[in-house]
This record gives structure tokens, sequence and C-alpha cells, in this order.
């Protein structure tokens, strides 16, 4: 038996040959004095407890050499001897309970995902389960803090090395799947500490599970397990523990954390026997778990110790290997901290004879300094050509024009973020939250980049796509692209290619033009400083066609998810990847874009706005911007409902708000103006009340009281300009002057009644000319690029005659909609023939129809079913009932098509208090689409043939 004693004072212990009395005589050869002599040398670590395992201070392996009640580890093989010297050896850690560690037969199981614990060493765990962590809290309170510590087996089909999934599973595993999956042999532990989860487990000796008595928890019967005898005097297991020893002083010499890890255990445990050796080294090696848990399997001292000897001759082979690696990183840092001293003399010698005529050598050393931190993102292509370039640069004259190219050439090449990415969020209700808080409505688009989170979410990483976004001005089409980047933590590029006519500003210029330049998505890189931003493509339907080329047949490489990853631009001559780029292009009018770009791009149709979304949007977000804008405080001024209303029915009826920002600037700059003139006059009189000035208006904002009506100006300016000599009465007067100051001052108040006053008189009357259409006169729907209208179609007669049916038509119409005039004219004729055989109105009279306004170019076939309507009601002499709108375009056999626009024209309509719509049958899937708010209040008939039209347009029992 060997004995290493170690004291606090890190002074090196005399080591001998066992002896009966277990006493250990001074033998300098000794391979444990030397490993004595190698922990004497370190100074105690503070950071032991972040190691693989930490040491207690007392294990009691098979042999039986100790127990929990015993206050040091005794050295005696089979532990029934004296515990002479106990009392000066350190402290133990394990405290005293009673019945004895070996007398506990039935314990509970803790599954160890990672390692198997040797007995003598400390081992955090972090048990999930909150019945078993109940239950050890239970046996700890109970004085039986005991239990069984087990290496969970590997999940057949993985390997041992996925501890990460071993870790999220272990803790899912209950009962027999648990048992079974149970290695058994193992450790039994006891109960250090709870802290929470987190339970600490001291190593006592081995254990094997024989059988299973409860599921949950899980808990076992167990046989405590004990070394087979053999013989300390043995020359072989004495030779392969010297050897042991011997590794682990050489491995000692080159690891620190080895050094600490002997320390600590001499100075808790004390004393080393054969088994504890193996166990030792097993436990600090860095073996995996099957090979650690084959050590602990193995009750045959000697072949323990050969196991063990294995797994630190390996540690010794993986040090060695550290230290060549650190050696020869340390003569390459050497020599390049060398050379650098020797370029720096150098080119001061050179500096000092003049010999240094250009600065070549330092611009190359900014573009390898700014390549450096992308250069292993960096593709290999493109390094190639940097590196060709950087070696052209030195040859170079610097006052050659040559050279100017090439330094801008790689500036260009050297600024790009080469595979750098910006983190992305994949949080949808972040990213939900955000939009909300920039745009009301705009749903489709919202539901779209959310979904777009989430298929990143799920893949892990994001591609690019191309989305279009389609609707009139000022419905938030370009502004919404910045609250998507925002969404997205992605870096916000927007350029406009409205009227753009020049390829280069797409694909860039060649290097051979004077002043050459990147195109815009290389300068959109360099801006951003990331390979994955949001590019907005501003006004796509706007492109324009010249001498230098179609920049639509350009924007064909770029929009391509199929292409872009290589795309090529002109001035850098190297591959560029944009598939990870985000774009997103606007558009008023989708019919304008070029059909092989459309189909590159995902179109999303952005509808106007109707009132109660307006009011939403001018109150939540653009009245907060003037107010932020025009530096006027809420509780200054305040405007009603009503006037909001006002304001968007009477001046801004377009589909977009951009109109209704400017109206609301307006107001707010009518409202400062007021305000600045108060705080800058002594007495200003508004609406026939006094506004004291801008002190009194901040006494007034500190006491906030209300003003008496019963107050006159005149008073209140007295009082104002009262100085008494008396503090007394100072301040009596004071208290006067607020009060009275006070009940003068309100704030602005902007109504329906003096909204004019801010905005001028209003801009747009009802679109409703006929509170009752008169006879030959229907209200027809249209769609425009401002959002949708309703338009009256009129028809009247210019003269009767035998034979002189005809038609004439005005109001600057298509010639689509002339078309429509022709077949509905037709249609007509053939309707009162079925349903008046007699009335020869259609052949004998000569008809004009009116679509105002006369200044509006108008088309499209969807007033088909409106001048039928129209002619027959003339005809028939029969007005059409009250609150109707219709759309569609109708067939010579009356068949009612399908048409475009439903939510413009469905706004419209509300617009004007129409409460009846007749849409074609086709398009009740558009209708049905519409938000709820939409649709609140409408009476809409779906019809496929024009009878069903002539009954709904005609009876006037349904009429209102």
């Amino acid at each position: 038996m060997l004995k290493l004693l170690s004291s606090t004072s890190s002074r090196v212990h005399c080591l001998t040959t066992p002896t009966p009395s277990l006493r250990i005589k001074q033998e300098p050869n000794s391979l444990f004095y030397a490993l004595g002599r190698l922990t004497g040398l370190t100074q105690r670590s503070p950071k032991n407890s972040f190691f693989r395992a930490c040491f207690c201070s007392d294990s009691s392996d098979g042999s039986g050499s100790g127990s929990g009640s015993q206050p040091a580890v005794e050295v005696d093989e089979k532990g029934a001897e004296s515990q002479s010297g106990s009392d000066s050896k350190a402290s133990s850690a394990i405290v005293s309970t009673y019945p004895k560690p070996e007398d506990y037969l039935t314990v509970l199981a803790l599954p160890l995902p990672h390692r198997p614990l040797f007995p003598g060493f400390y081992m955090p765990i972090y048990v999930k389960d909150p019945k078993l962590l109940a239950a050890l809290q239970e046996s700890r309170k109970r004085q039986a803090p005991y239990a069984g510590a087990f290496l969970l087996k590997d999940e057949p089909g993985t390997e041992s090395s996925t501890s990460s999934e071993t870790e999220k599973t272990v803790y899912d595993i209950k009962g027999k799947e648990l048992f079974n999956r149970l290695h058994e042999v193992g450790t039994l532990a006891q109960i250090s500490s709870i802290q929470g989860d987190q339970v600490i487990l001291i190593g006592h000796r081995r254990l094997r599970i024989t059988e299973m008595v409860s599921e949950d928890p899980l808990t076992v019967k167990v046989d405590h397990l004990k070394e087979k005898p053999y013989n300390k005097d043995d020359d072989v297991v004495k030779a392969t523990s010297f050897e042991v020893i011997s590794t682990l002083r050489d491995v000692l010499k080159t690891s620190s954390l080895w050094r600490d890890h002997v320390q600590t255990y001499s100075q808790h445990i004390g004393d080393f026997n054969f088994p504890r050796l193996a166990d030792f080294g097993a436990a600090i090696s860095g073996a995996n778990k099957l090979q650690c848990q084959q050590v602990l399997e193995e009750l045959d001292v000697h072949k323990r110790l050969q196991l063990t000897l294995e797994l630190v001759k390996k540690e010794m082979e993986i040090s060695k290997i550290q230290e060549s690696i650190a050696k020869a990183i340390e003569e390459k840092i050497s020599g390049e901290q060398r050379r650098y001293l020797l370029n720096e003399q150098l080119k001061a010698i050179k500096k000092e004879l003049g010999l240094e005529t250009d600065d070549k050598t330092a611009l190359s050393a900014k573009f390898k300094e700014r390549l450096e931190p992308n250069r292993e993102k960096c593709p290999p292509h493109v390094l190639q050509v940097i590196e060709e370039e950087l070696t052209k640069l030195q040859l170079l004259e610097a006052s050659s024009s040559e050279f100017n190219v090439t330094r801008n050439y790689l500036d260009w090449l050297t600024v790009l973020p080469w595979g750098n990415y910006s983190d992305e969020n994949f949080d949808v209700i972040r990213a939900q939250t955000i939009l909300d808080e920039d745009h009301y409505g705009l749903t489709d688009v919202k539901e779209r980049i959310l979904e777009f989170i989430a298929v990143g979410k799920l893949r892990g990483t994001s591609q690019g796509k191309i989305i279009c976004l389609s609707g009139p001005p000022g419905v938030g089409k370009t502004s919404i692209g910045r609250s998507i980047a925002r969404a997205l933590n992605r870096k916000f590029f927007r350029f406009s290619v409205g009227g753009l006519s020049d390829v280069a500003e797409i694909k860039g210029h060649r290097r051979t033009y004077i002043g050459a330049m990147p195109g815009k998505m290389v300068q959109c890189l360099k801006n951003v400083g990331t390979a994955n931003p949001l590019v907005l493509i501003d006004e796509i339907d706007k492109l324009g066609r010249g001498h230098a080329g179609d920049p639509a047949s350009a924007l064909l490489e770029l929009l391509d998810p199929e292409q872009n990853a290589n795309f090529l631009d002109h001035y850098l001559d190297v591959p560029i990847d944009l598939s990870k780029v985000l774009f997103v292009c606007t558009a008023n009018v989708v019919d304008n874009i070029p059909n092989p770009l459309l189909d590159r791009m995902e179109v999303i149709a952005i509808a106007g706005y109707i009132a109660d979304e307006k009011m939403h949007i001018a109150r939540d977000y653009l009245e907060k911007t003037a107010q932020e804008t025009c530096g006027v405080k809420p509780e200054q001024v305040e405007v009603t409902d009503a006037a909001l209303l006002g304001l968007i029915e009477n001046y801004c009826r377009e589909a977009g708000v951009r109109n209704l920002q400017k109206h609301i600037e307006k107001i707010y700059r009518k409202i400062a103006l007021r305000l600045v003139r108060e705080g800058s006059s002594n007495e200003f009189v508004i609406s026939g009340e006094v506004v004291q000035p801008a002190e009194a208006k901040a006494e007034v904002d500190e006491t906030d009281q209300h003003a008496a009506p019963n107050e006159t100006a005149t008073e209140s300016s007295v009082q104002t300009s009262d100085q008494p000599k008396d503090p007394k009465d100072a301040t009596e007067a004071e208290k006067l002057k607020e009060t009275e100051t006070t009940k003068a001052v309100e704030k602005v108040l902007v109504d329906a009644s003096n909204l004019a006053d801010f905005v001028g008189k209003p801009v747009f009357h009802a679109e409703r000319i006929y509170d009752q259409t008169p006879v030959g006169v229907v209200m027809g729907l249209a769609w425009t690029a401002m959002g949708g209208s309703t338009l009256y179609i009129e028809t009247t007669e210019v003269e009767q005659g035998e034979g002189k049916g005809a038609l004439h038509v005005t109001g600057q119409l298509g010639d689509v909609m002339k078309e429509s005039a022709q077949i509905a004219h037709t249609l007509a004729r053939t309707i009162l023939l079925e349903k008046e055989p007699d009335n020869p109105f259609f052949a004998n009279t000569k008809l004009h129809l009116h679509v105002p306004a006369g200044a509006t170019p108008k088309d499209g076939p969807s007033a088909g079913c409106t001048m039928i309507t129209s002619m027959l009601s003339l005809a028939m002499k029969m007005p059409v009932r009250k609150d109707l709108a219709m759309t569609g375009e109708v067939t010579l056999t009356g068949k009612i098509l399908p048409i475009g626009g439903v939510k413009e024209k469905t706004i419209a309509a509300r617009r004007s208090e129409v409460k009846t719509i007749i849409f074609p049958s086709a398009n009740k899937r558009d209708y049905d689409e519409l938000a709820p708010n939409v649709r609140e209040g409408l009476d809409v008939h779906f019809v496929d043939d024009y009878s069903q039209i002539f009954n709904l347009a005609f009876d006037n029992n349904t009429g209102n």
C-alpha cells in the first residue's frame, strides 16, 4: 500500500514502501514522491471547481477502504483497521450519517448523461424531474442522503459524441425505459447539497443493479461491489502502478490543469492506494464516457490499472501534440514579428535616404488590413483577383493612369462585405409588433413577411425573395419596406428606378471608361456593410428606355432567384452572391411592368383605405408625427373625430393617406403659428377669449385649472400688470394672477365647424350627384390608379323619327368603352323587344350617352351592364332603385363577365353611401376575401346574366 501526504504549506512529504502498520518511510526513488514533488511546485488554483470533476475528502471503493461516518480516509485495503492519524489529515467533506453507506440496498437511480461518477469525486448534476427532485430532498431530510448514480447508455443508432442530444432526452426518459438505458454498474453517491434543480453528488462505492423496485421515480435494488483480492506486494501490480505514476508525472510537466487536479486530490483524500490510483487517473483523463465506464466496472485491480495506464498514455500523446502545435505557432509568430521589425527598419532607412518615392506599400497594407476580417469568408476567386491586383499595383508607377484605375478597383473589391451577414430576427411575435407599430392594415403584406420569417426559422437560414407591392400612391408601399427591414433586423437600402434609362446604373460601367463606377447593387452592399440587406426598388413600373439600353432587361438577372447568386457587375467583373438579399419592389400599375420581369416577382396588391381605416391611421400615426414635426404638445390642441372625418371625406378622398398627412400637418402648422403669436404678444384674442403670454401659460400648465365664463379680459389685464410692493400683497397678487390666467387660457380646438379656417374650403363635394337617380341615369363603379371611384352614366334622347335610331357617346371614352356602348345599345334593343314588343323606342330614337366628368379619360369593359340599364331606364321611362351601383362586362347574349378592382370599387361605393352593389358571380371569391369592415352594411348581389340585373334595378317593391 502506498500513501501520499501533503500539507497546507505545500512541502514535499516523505514516501515509504508499505509496512504492516501502513506507514510509509522516505523513499526518494518512489514515483509517488516525484508526483508529490510536482504537486508541491504548483500553487493552489482557485478554479478547481470548473474542472471536469471535483474531489471529495473520502471515497469508499469496493475494497471497503472507508465509510461515510469516518472523518478521514482509511488507507487499509480491507477498511477494517485502525483510524490512527485520521485527525491529522484534511477535514472530511462527507457528513457523517447513520446507517452506514453499505447498509443501503435500495436507492434512487440518477442517470448521468456525460461521464460516470468515480468513488472519491464530486459531480454536480441537474435534476429536471420534479418527483425525483422531491424524493432526493425527502431522502436528505430523513438522514439517508444516498442515491445510485448510473451512466446512461447511448441510444441505439447514435454516436457517443452526440452529448447535446443525450442531454435533451435524458430528462424525458422515465420508468422501465430509463431502467433499460442505465449501465448495470454505478456508484453509491452521497447527496452533498441541493440548490434549486442542481444536486451535488459525492461518490462512495461501486454498485450493481439487481432489479427495479418502482418506476416513478426510478428506484432499484443494488449489490455493493468490492475489488477482487489482490496481492499488494505483487511486482506486476507495483510496476503497473509505477508506470501510471510516471506517465502522470510527465503529463504534469505540460498540463497545469492536471497539476491542480493532483494537488486538490492529495489535499482532500490524502491517501493513494492501487484502486484509488486507477480511479484517479481515469477520472481526470479526457477519455470518453464508455472508456471511463469500463474502468468503473473493472473489479480486478491489476486490469483496472492497465486500463487507466492506456488512458493516461493517450493523454500524454495528446499533450505532446499540443506542445508541438504551440511550439510551431510560437515559431511562426516569432518569424512574423522578426519580419515585421525588419520591414519597419527598412522603411525607416529608405525614408532617411530619400528612397521612398510613393506610398504603394501603404496602400497595399491598407487594402490587406481591410480585407483581413473577411478573408476566411471571401470566395477564393475574389481572393485570387485581389492578390493579382495587389501585385500589379506594386509594379505600376504612381503617376500612371492605370495606377489610379487599379487602386479604385481594389478599393471597391476590399470594401464589399464578402460573406458578412447580419443576424436575422426569427421571432414572429416581435416582427408582428414592429409591423403593427409602423403601419395600420396591410394584412397581406404583413402576413407574407411573417411567412418569410417562419420559413427561415424552420430552415435555420433564410433565402432572398422578390416581392412587388402594387397599389395607388400613398398607401404605404415605400414606408412598409423600412418597417420590414426593422422587423427582420436587416439593413435597409432604397433606390428608385423611375425614369431610369441607363443599364450602367444597374450593371455598372466597364473599367475602361473614365469615371467608371459599379452599379447600384454594389453601391448598396458597400453602404449597408452586409450581404443580406433589404433592397427597396421604388417605382419599378416607371422604368425608362433610351439609347443606353433597356434597364428592365438588366433587372432580369438581378431579380431572378436562379441567377442572382452569381450576379456579375461590369465594373467588378467578379460574381457576387445576392441570393440572400430580400428585394421589395413598388409599383402603381403592374400592367406597365414587362411580363418577363413581372413573372419573377411575387405581386401583393395593396388597395386603398376606407374612411374607418384612414381614421385609425390619422389618429394613431399621422397626428403623432405631425405633433412631433411641428413641436406642438398633445395637451395644447384637440382635433375631434368629426374634424378628421370631414377632412377625409371633403379634402382627402384619394385611396392613399399622403394627402391626408399633408392636411394634418397644415392644421398643426396653423396651430403652431397661433401658439407662437400668443407667446410673443402680451394679449391675443382668439374667438372672443383672452390668451395670456407664454409665462402665464406655463403657470396654467402647473395649476391645471379652468376658466370661469364671467371673467373679462380687462380684469385679467389689470391683475397681470399689478406689482404690489408689500411681499404679502405680492404673494396674494401672484396667486390671483395665476388663477385669472388659468381661467383665461384654453387649448386650441379643431372641430368640423372651424375646419375650413385651417385647411380652406372643401375640395371635394359628394360624388353622389343625385339623391334619387332620374330616368336614364345609373351609377357605375370604376377602378383608377388612385383607387376606386363612382361614376354616373347618363342617357338622353336627342330626336325621334322613323328609322332614326342611333347612338352618340361623349366623355373621353376609350376604344374598349365605345365598343361596350355599342354592345349595350344592341342588347338593350333585344331586351326591350322581349319586355315590351310594341315599343319601337330604340329603332326611332337617336340617343346621347355621356359619362361625366368629361375631362377624365375613361376606358375598360366593366361599364357594359351599367350602360344597358341606363338605356333601358330611358326607354321604359322607369328610374332605377335608390342606392344602387353596378359593374360588370356584358356580352351580346347577356352574360356577365368578371371584372377587376373589387376592393377599390367596394370602397368607392361605401364612400358614396351606396347600400346595394351588383357584381359578376365570378367575383364572389374576390369579395369574400375583403375585410369585414369593408363589407359591413352592404347588400351585394352576384349575377351571371343581365336578366338578374334587370329584376334588381327595376323592381320597385325591393327599392328603398
